[in-house]
């Protein structure tokens, strides 16, 4: 049997031909079930902005440190352990994690395993704490004590400076 390639130019003229045809009352106004079932709104927050304590510095040597982290899927705590990295690494199983949920540093979009790697170790280590609160218990709230006072307080982690609110 002989193996059939397409092209993507080739795809976008078969699925002209073969979408099926509408009346052209029915291609004026889009269907109004299919839209709000694939964009229904629950409550649930599955995207956290954060502020890297030091920030990534790119090659240009601009500085990034707002971003945002999406919440993980099975698929994304599934994927690493079949990275050869992280089999021949273990520690690397984090940076690898963190590149598939990362889905904004500054400007940078494609946030991939090098950009991690390239990070400074206290930014890392506060992006693994974010992962934790945001995925297990859900918020970026973290309870500390004042030093001085020893009174306990709340602190949001997701972003802005220390003393905003």
């Amino acid at each position: 049997m002989r193996r059939r390639t397409v092209t993507a130019g080739s795809l976008e003229e078969i699925l002209q031909v073969t979408a099926p045809t509408t009346a052209p009352e029915q291609a004026a106004a889009p269907p109004a079930a299919a839209a709000p079932a694939a964009r229904e709104d629950h409550g649930l927050r599955t995207e956290f902005e954060f502020e890297l304590p030091r920030g990534y510095v790119d090659e240009a040597g601009t500085l990034h440190r707002h971003g945002s982290m999406r919440l993980a899927t099975a698929r994304d705590e599934l994927r690493p352990q079949i990275d050869l990295r992280v089999k021949e690494n273990p520690a690397y199983l984090s940076v690898v994690l963190l590149s598939q949920v990362i889905t904004r540093l500054g400007t940078i979009t494609d946030v991939h395993a090098g950009i991690v790697e390239r990070m400074y170790a206290t930014d890392v280590a506060f992006l693994q704490d974010f992962y934790r609160r945001v995925n297990s218990e859900g918020h970026t709230r973290a309870a500390v004590t004042c030093p001085h006072c020893e009174g306990g307080f709340e602190v949001d982690l997701s972003g802005g400076r220390l003393g905003e609110s």
